[in-house]
């Protein structure tokens, strides 16, 4: 700020200076020009002034002339010319007398009376000559020579004077154009230099103006952050590319990929640290691609790779797979460890896309393919494409399906591993939608849950649990439910107050309702979820942590927050019968659990074997489709009369 302000006060004083610098000469150059204008107007003046005097010295000398003439020949008679001439220097002196300076005003009027004796003197010359008197004419004769020569001297100074009045002029006019002329030079070289450094300045200036444009126009065509290309850019790049694959070339390749769990990293170690870890994706992602990709940031932790000359969708894959590979592995932020993975979808032209916003929007579709299905990467498929009509107004569709009741339950049973006997249904929710027919959570629970309605579709399922569950009741049949909480319910200050009112509607038994809810949300925000789950377990309400072990486990929150029920996760499930670490892992997380006094729930039970050694691991309850898959509620007493009447392996 300090430089940019100096700089401005720099350049405003050049061009400040150089201002008056040009208006100083310019002004010079008016003085200087009416200066000599002044000076050739007095020279004139006097000039005109001193040929009046050479005049009146010429016209008197005629005068004389013409007498002694006469004189030398007075027998010719020829008087006129004479005569003539008598007086002639009168229109002179009174020119001067109207005209002349003050000097010269004076000098006509001595010289005035004088000329007036001596034509006075040249006329009795004249009549005496005429008369023949000798004497008289000897006498004038000689008084008209002494006034002659009287006044042709008086006429001659004051020439000589009027001259030398002109040099004066002339010579002074010169001084004061030697030294403008010096004036001039100075200040010429002065607003030279001034005119140097303006363009010096303006030059500096047009450089800062063209760096701060190339940088202007970096910064709107790159990721403030990483560097990398931003959208902008990867939209004018994939046009190019797709256009030069159409005059001549390959195919144009695209990679979209967004990082897993992104969110619990920023929430939980910060800001900084989150921005620490994407600057470390830039740097991977910028290795593991070629030369020629364009790698970009499209914003949060979502990138893109625009992929030139890629033959066909297998080359893409190929890079894919590299890049993925080079991302993947921890990662050092902020002094703490933290696993980078991802979900990279792909698309190629002309191959899968038929133009540039085809090419974007499939390798989006394609990644969030990858994404949902944990496939870590993913081609476009047009059958994974669900960017239809149907799937925009889905969730105008659901909002109205919650008020219209189209929303039903279906449960899957938990049982006890020890005497297989029934320890519960998980409520779980579909639409049975009226012209796409029964859909399963995944077709719309997502979207729910980014959108404002998963508060509406909790309370909804929680009512329909806890009604079906008085309907057991009133049946005879005790069955504990557990309902799956989104984690926009716990953020609600008014949530617990409304599962209190459904329990006092529904004259829920205390400890019958379960509530799981993902890790994710105790690790991202303790705070909320520790009041909101003490106020429920305040209730009666038990509190089950689902799908244990597959996010940022923490032990500080098995300690800290009021929790019932630890669910194994079906990934952990399935592999202790084929490997010893699987074993190891859930026999791990048991003694954990059972450490904190918290009932263990086996999720995956895929058949009788894993059903009894996960009851021989100590785990109380056991999920799986090879107790029941999930059934309408009509069909569950049916399910539990079969269920208890097989005997007990021994």
């Amino acid at each position: 700020m300090r430089d940019w302000l100096r700089r401005r006060v720099v350049a405003r004083s050049a061009v400040a200076a150089l201002t008056v610098g040009l208006a100083l000469l310019a002004a010079m150059a008016v003085v200087s020009s009416r200066s000599t204008a002044r000076a050739a107007d007095i020279a004139a003046g006097t000039q005109q002034t001193s040929q009046q005097w050479n005049e009146i010295y010429l016209k008197i000398s005629m005068e004389y002339e013409l007498l002694e003439d006469y004189l030398d020949s007075p027998e010719t008679g020829d008087r006129q010319p004479l005569l003539s001439s008598i007086g002639s220097a009168e229109p002179n002196l009174r020119w001067l007398l109207a005209n002349g300076g003050t000097d010269d005003t004076r000098q006509v009027m001595a010289l005035q009376n004088a000329y007036g004796g001596y034509t006075y003197t040249l006329r009795n010359l004249i009549d005496a000559a005429a008369t023949e008197d000798r004497e008289n004419t000897l006498k004038y004769a000689r008084q008209a020579a002494l006034s002659a020569s009287g006044l042709r001297r008086q006429a001659s100074v004051n020439v000589a004077r009027n001259n030398l009045a002109i040099a004066v002029v002339l010579r002074d006019a010169k001084d004061a154009n030697a030294r403008q002329l010096i004036a001039v030079e100075v200040l010429s070289l002065a607003d030279l230099l001034l005119v140097i450094f303006c363009g010096l300045v303006l030059l500096a200036y047009q450089k800062r103006t063209e760096r701060q444009a190339a940088d202007n126009d970096y910064r709107a065509s790159h990721d403030g952050l990483t560097g990398l290309a931003n959208r902008r850019l990867l939209g004018e790049r994939v046009s190019r590319a797709i256009a030069d694959a159409d005059r001549a070339g390959p195919g144009v390749g695209l990679l979209l990929l967004d990082l897993n769990r992104f969110k619990e990293v920023n929430d939980t170690l910060g800001h900084h640290s989150g921005d620490l870890l994407l600057v470390e994706v830039a740097r991977r992602l910028s290795a593991g691609s070629r030369a020629s990709d364009l790698v970009a940031r499209l914003g949060g932790d979502e990138f893109a790779i625009l992929l030139t000359g890629v033959e066909g969708i297998i080359d893409a894959r190929t890079v894919a797979q590299r890049v993925l590979a080079e991302l993947c592995g921890p990662a050092d932020v902020g002094g703490l460890s933290v696993d980078i993975s991802g979900s990279i979808g792909y698309s190629h032209y002309p191959s899968l896309s038929a133009s540039a916003e085809e090419l974007l929007q499939h390798a989006d579709v394609a990644m969030y393919h990858a994404k949902r299905n944990r496939l870590g990467i993913a081609a476009y498929e047009p059958e994974n494409d669900n960017n239809s009509f149907e799937q925009l107004t889905l969730l105008t569709d659901l909002r109205f399906a919650i008020d219209r009741g189209e929303l039903e339950l279906h449960y899957q049973p938990k049982v006890r591993p020890a005497d297989r006997s029934v320890a519960g249904m998980e409520a779980l929710v579909r639409w049975r939608h009226p012209t796409r027919g029964l859909l399963g959570p995944q077709a719309f629970v997502p979207e729910a849950e980014q959108s404002d309605l998963m508060l509406s579709l909790t309370e909804a399922v929680l009512d329909m649990a806890l009604r079906q569950q008085a309907e057991w009741r009133e049946d005879g049949r005790h069955i504990p439910v557990a309902v799956n909480i989104g984690a926009a319910c716990l953020r609600d200050p008014g949530f617990p107050a409304r599962v209190e009112g459904l329990l006092r509607q529904y004259d829920a038994v205390p400890g019958h309702l379960t509530m799981e809810i993902t890790e994710s949300f105790l690790i991202t925000d303790p705070e909320s979820a520790a009041a909101a789950l003490t106020h429920l377990r305040d209730r009666g309400v038990r509190v089950s942590i689902d799908d244990f072990g597959v996010g940022y486990s923490s032990m500080s929150y098995l300690q800290s927050m009021p929790l019932d029920e630890l669910k194994i996760d079906r990934k952990f499930t399935a592999e202790i019968l084929t490997t010893e670490r699987g074993r190891a892992i859930v026999t791990a997380i048991v003694d954990l659990a059972h450490a904190l006094d918290l009932t263990v729930v086996a999720e995956g039970i895929e058949d009788e074997k894993t059903l009894t050694v996960v009851g021989e691991m100590g785990c109380e309850h056991a999920q799986g489709y090879y107790m029941c898959r999930p059934i309408h509620p009509d069909g569950i007493p049916k399910w539990i009369d079969s269920w208890t009447s097989v005997p007990v392996p021994t």
